[in-house]
């Protein structure tokens, strides 16, 4: 049977032929969707959303361990989170089988940065895949179980945003039976210690030799023979597009097992054709050694190296061809920049914070990344996971030292502050530093698509679970000042944030309303209520000042003829920060 498959949705359909047992990662685009999908699969396979990618990874290992066949995934920028593990894993090598999926994202579509994660393969040594279609994120998975289990290796998995969500027909196969193998204690393996770690690193280089060996081999390296004036090497989704360009006037050497790299089958292919070309995406992974290995070849010279490639620009730097694309007027085409949904419990809480003078605000990864954004511009910075209470603590420590008149606030969400937050509010505890720190608990993870997560009271996969409280575990770390506070309520905000202010000591300020987007638990509806509703504009009264457009909200628009607000009925739900905006009262619910 055939199915039109994303390639997250393969890579899950593939966990579950290959008998995988349990798999753990922590939600990122594009990665997300490949453990929601595993989860489907209740009866074969524990699926865990883990609180960041680290234990995530360690999670899988621990289950390799034992015996099962595990995997993890995650965003590129995540595996940064995992990279200490991942590094030593691949010393010790594995029971069960065991994969690592690394979704990178040429472009940088929802990331700060388009790392290209191939490298952590060469670096930790350990085998890697790239599929290049649904068909492969599948069939590739249950391939690395069996790479991981015969050569005792973890497999890298590298996959990117295009072949992550593009559907392509995938045939199903059948499920193989989770073997789980025995577990015997063995610490000369899986003790890492120095001792025992000099021994691994000598019988790992042996491992990367006979995995070189399988790589000029295996049939997931293979060429395409046409035309012999071009050759492409080639990997991934980058094989599609090369494939789009050139058509049978190249052949083509795709590879599929990419580390080590089958340097022989490439230098075999490279002496059959006139001109060599290595197009691949981001950094010249594969150049890089085919030059090294003394193979003339052509690549970043011409192929770009930052962005998503896509045909028109192979095209256009390979043949010179500018493709003929349908032309339009974007003078008349209306921005549509990121902003925060109508009704999100973040609105209120950067538009009070927009008053404050002489502070920085450290932000942190989430929805409110979109707090910078016009009219708000309520954040200064954003550097990774959980950065933004270690950043504030730091830079307030500077102010402190040079006696300026400036604080820091930190800003961050419930699902960061668990990922990496509270590490760096224990720092900012431990080292004395008088920074504000505000968490904004909406209840959910947001910006992925409402994944659970340790404060929400469910599993992945759906069952009851302990909520975590943030103040109470904010308590624990050693915070004495806290406030918690409702940010559809401007006059609380403002009174926390001046409280916050005077203190001479670390304070957190939590701000607790769910996602409006969210689906109510029954915890949810017993806290919050049916709270959504509608406001409305008393044209009469309103006098055009337009300070209610001042939050942002895309619920409210200003009509530059009448000189009047008005409010979309469709996206309101009444959070009324626009009605504690107006100073005359002009906007009011519905029916009061």
């Amino acid at each position: 049977m055939k199915k039109l498959m994303t390639g997250d949705e393969a890579a899950a359909r593939g966990a579950y032929e290959a008998g995988i047992s349990y798999a753990a990662a922590y939600p990122g685009t594009p990665s997300t969707e490949i453990l929601e999908n595993i989860a489907l699969y209740t009866e074969d396979i524990i699926a865990e959303w883990a609180p960041n990618e680290k234990v995530a990874l360690e999670a899988a290992i621990g289950a390799s361990i034992a015996g099962a066949r595990a995997l993890a995934s995650m965003k590129h920028v995540g595996v940064n989170v995992a990279a200490d593990p991942l590094f030593t894993f691949g010393y010790t090598g594995v029971n069960g089988g065991m994969v690592l999926i690394s979704t990178d994202d040429p472009g940088m579509h929802s990331s700060q940065n388009e790392q290209d994660n191939r490298y952590y393969a060469k670096f930790a040594k350990v085998a890697m895949l790239e599929p290049s279609n649904s068909q492969e994120s599948k069939d590739m998975v249950k391939a690395a179980m069996e790479i991981s289990e015969g050569f005792d290796t973890m497999v890298l998995m590298r996959m990117t945003t295009r072949v992550c969500h593009s559907k392509t027909l995938v045939e199903l196969g059948e499920k193989s039976e989770a073997v789980k193998k025995p577990y015997v204690k063995n610490l000369q393996k899986f003790d890492a210690v120095p001792a025992v770690c000099r021994k691994l690193h000598v019988a790992l280089e042996q491992k990367l030799i006979d995995l070189e060996k399988f790589s000029n081999e295996t049939e997931l390296n293979y060429t395409e023979w046409n035309s012999k004036d071009i050759g492409i090497v080639t990997a991934g989704i980058a094989y599609q597009y090369a494939k789009e360009v050139y058509g049978e006037k190249a052949s083509y050497l795709k590879l599929g097992f990419t580390y080590p790299l089958p340097v022989d089958k490439i230098r075999s292919f490279a002496s059959q054709v006139k001109y060599l070309y290595v197009i691949e995406e981001l950094e010249p992974y594969m150049e890089e050694q085919i030059k090294a290995a003394g193979i003339p070849c052509i690549g970043k010279d011409v192929v770009p190296r930052t962005g998503e490639l896509n045909p028109d620009i192979l095209a256009k730097a390979l043949l010179g061809v500018e493709r003929e694309v349908i032309r339009y007027d974007d003078s008349v085409v209306v921005p549509r920049p990121p902003v925060l949904c109508a009704g999100c419990p973040h609105r209120g809480f950067f538009y009070e914070l927009s008053k404050r003078k002489d502070i920085m605000i450290t932000g942190d990864i989430g929805c409110y990344g979109l707090g910078g954004m016009d009219p708000l511009y309520a954040k200064d910075t954003c550097i990774c996971m959980g950065a933004s209470i270690s950043m504030g603590h730091g830079a307030q420590q500077v102010f402190n030292r040079f006696n300026e008149k400036m604080r820091a606030v930190a800003v961050i969400g419930d699902s960061t502050f668990f990922h990496t937050g509270m590490n760096s509010l224990l720092n900012t505890v431990y080292n004395r530093s008088n920074s504000i720190t505000c968490i904004l608990d909406n209840r959910i993870t947001g910006m992925t698509g409402h994944q659970e997560n340790p404060g929400t009271g469910f599993t992945l996969q759906g069952l009851p679970a302990k909520i975590v409280e943030i103040e109470p575990l904010v308590r624990a770390l050693g915070i004495d000042l806290v406030k918690t506070v409702n940010p559809l309520r401007l006059d609380e905000l403002k009174a926390a944030f001046d409280w916050a202010m005077e203190q001479t000591e670390p304070t957190v300020i939590i701000t607790r309303w769910p996602c409006v987007l969210k689906k109510h638990s029954e915890h949810d509806m017993k806290e919050f209520g049916d709270y959504k509703s509608l406001c409305e504009v008393d044209t009469d009264v309103c006098i055009g000042c337009r300070l209610c457009t001042k939050p942002g909200c895309p619920a409210l628009a200003f009509d530059n003829e009448s000189k009047k607000a008005s409010i979309d009925k469709i996206q309101c739900i009444g959070c009324q920060v626009c009605a504690q905006v107006c100073p005359k009262k002009a906007i009011r619910k519905a029916g009061n």
